[in-house]
């Protein structure tokens, strides 16, 4: 039969072998003489029992069961001895020294109220989330809007469920270090530092006029609140540029990759730039070194971003930095080069014309026509695209339909078609070479005039906007027919003067002096000042009436007569005259 007693510990009642008990009480002696004339001794004690307390109280399956050894000892591994207090060696006669624990806690979610901004809610989340709290705040704040609010209510939520971190045993737990006696020791002495150093830097002449005023604690507030959201918007910021600078380096890599890669190996669009009179002779350089002039600034960028986020980051190092800035100097440099070359290339322009005489006169009628060649394209639309292509003897040629087409009135008696070919170059010289090199040809059949839709180039000569523009002058009184494939070669604007407009295509045209008369168009449109339109056409009459009094349609096709009118004081008529007679219907709203 063993005796018991009766212990309260950390506010509780336990019932504990008395030999027991003396074990226990052997060792809080040692933990009190260990921290004998400590900062915060009483306190660092008062929790040590309190977290005992706790312990037991896990252990308990009913308010009668009774703490023996195996209890007592399990409560000494979790708690540890520190070293300074291996005193009596006889505390423990028969049993071997405790060790240190080694056990895991798992974090707790309590709210942090000595790193609070608001209500601890952030902090206490960072916590047991592994996260910074800024983070968690950033979290909070931007999804805010989003979410219509909806992360500001689980705020509020949070802020009334979760409890704070009063007791040091709960602050350990919040952070998941174990709840031991060096955690604690070192938590409450870092609380009493902080708090000594609190005192020792304090201006009291200060710190009694805020406590006159009171102001002072609400500025603080107000200040903390903004340097809060000053660095929430840093971080917001960070993230941006990282994210930013990181896609735009990949874009950037693969695009130089990929080019340079074709260029290697003679295939791809590269191939294509041949054809140009200012592509560069090594497209492959160009790429790697427009990826360092453009990529650079992007790293940095990111990297910026990232010394944002991270404010230990470790940096680059002066080597780096400056090799980078050399090189990108360097690719600046020689892209810019190739810009400047490129543009003094294209800044001379010459041209060559030629006029030919037609064998129309006013008694005529003109058909105009625009040809495709099937060998090289079918397409009948106006470009300035460029292609290889290849003629009828297998010679390679450089293809481009950019064909223009103007039509002009002229009082001479016969027409005459001029042709302007235009090409850029380094210089006058080298630019007027290239465009009497340019081919271009038409054909004349009966009353037909037959336009090639395209022009040939030599490949010795490249591509430097070569075209063509074709004026065709008619005599005044002249029919003309344009085909309605020449719509988009005489699509031009009214600097060009063009007196055949987009629209007039198969229809007879009578040349006037810088007009045109449709000899065939039976549309008739004619406005009153009653904003009645009377609209003739091969389709029937239509009228539609719009006055102050009365709103209404008439229609005469090959259906008959339809009347429809609707006036202002809700009369209606409506007539219908057809092949099974005549209907009528008046009525009033």
């Amino acid at each position: 039969m063993n005796k018991t007693v009766n212990i309260n510990l950390g506010g509780f009642i336990f019932h504990i072998d008395e030999n027991t008990y003396k074990k226990l009480q052997n060792y809080l002696n040692a933990v009190k003489r260990s921290f004998q004339g400590a900062s915060g001794e009483e306190e660092i004690i008062s929790d040590i029992e309190g977290r005992i307390a706790e312990l037991f109280s896990e252990k308990m399956q009913n308010e009668r069961q009774v703490i023996g050894d195996k209890d007592v000892e399990n409560i000494i591994e979790v708690m540890g001895q520190p070293e300074d207090y291996q005193v009596d060696e006889d505390i423990f006669d028969d049993e071997p020294q405790a060790k240190k624990s080694t056990s895991n806690t798992v974090r707790k979610l309590y709210r942090d109220r000595n790193n609070r901004y608001v209500s601890g809610v952030s902090a206490g989340l960072g916590y047991y989330l592994g996260l910074d709290a800024l983070w968690v705040r950033i979290f909070f704040v931007v999804l805010t809007f989003p979410t219509g609010g909806a992360t500001l209510l689980v705020y509020i939520l949070f802020w009334i469920l979760v409890p704070e971190a009063h007791t040091t045993a709960e602050k350990i737990a919040m952070t998941g270090d174990p709840i031991n006696i060096s955690n604690i020791e070192k938590k409450i002495k870092e609380g009493f530092d902080s708090a000594t150093q609190t005192v020792k830097n304090a201006d009291y002449e200060k710190m009694s006029n805020s406590a006159q005023s009171g102001i002072s604690s609400f500025f603080d507030g107000v200040g903390r609140v903004f340097m809060t959201l000053f660095k929430i918007f840093g971080k917001f910021i960070g993230v941006l540029l990282v994210i930013f600078g990181v896609m735009t380096l990949i874009g950037l890599l693969i695009s130089a990759f990929t080019v340079t890669s074709f260029d290697l190996f003679n295939f791809g669009f590269t191939n294509q730039l041949a054809l140009y009179d200012y592509a560069p002779t090594s497209i492959w350089l160009l790429s790697i070194l427009g990826f360092f002039a453009i990529g650079i600034p992007f790293f940095f960028l990111a990297y910026l971003g990232l010394k944002i986020l991270v404010t230990n980051l470790k940096s680059i190092g002066n080597i780096a930095k400056f090799s980078l800035l050399g090189l990108w100097l360097f690719s600046v440099v020689f892209t810019a080069f190739f810009g400047i070359k490129t543009a003094i290339k294209t800044n001379n322009k010459a041209q060559v014309v030629l006029k030919e005489q037609l064998p129309f006169t006013v008694n005529d009628t003109l058909h105009i026509k625009m040809i495709a060649n099937e060998l090289y394209s079918t397409e009948m639309d106006r470009d300035d695209n460029v292609q290889f292509v290849y003629d009828e003897q297998n010679e390679k040629q450089i293809f481009m339909q950019d064909v223009r087409l103007i039509v002009k009135s002229t009082t001479d008696s016969i027409a005459i078609l001029k042709i302007k070919k235009t090409a850029n170059g380094l210089s006058h010289e080298a630019a007027k070479i290239r465009a009497e090199d340019i081919r271009y040809a038409f054909e004349i059949k009966n009353n037909q005039l037959l336009l090639n839709n395209y022009l040939l180039a030599s490949t010795t000569q490249k591509y430097n906007s070569q075209e063509i523009e074709l004026t065709l002058y008619l005599p005044e009184g002249m029919v003309i027919v344009a085909d309605e494939n020449t719509y988009s070669f005489h699509r031009n604007n009214e600097r060009y003067n063009d007196i055949l407009d987009n629209g007039d295509e198969a229809h007879y045209l009578r040349i006037l002096s810088n007009k045109t008369e449709c000899l065939d168009c039976t549309s008739i449109e004619v406005n009153n000042e009653d904003d009645e339109v009377f609209n003739i056409d091969e389709d029937g009459i239509n009228i539609d009436i719009n006055s102050d009094d009365e709103i209404g349609k008439v229609i005469i096709d090959e259906n008959g007569i339809d009347i429809n009118i609707n006036s202002k004081d809700g009369k209606k008529v409506i007539l219908k005259i057809d092949k099974n007679g005549i209907k009528i219907n008046n009525k009033t709203d």
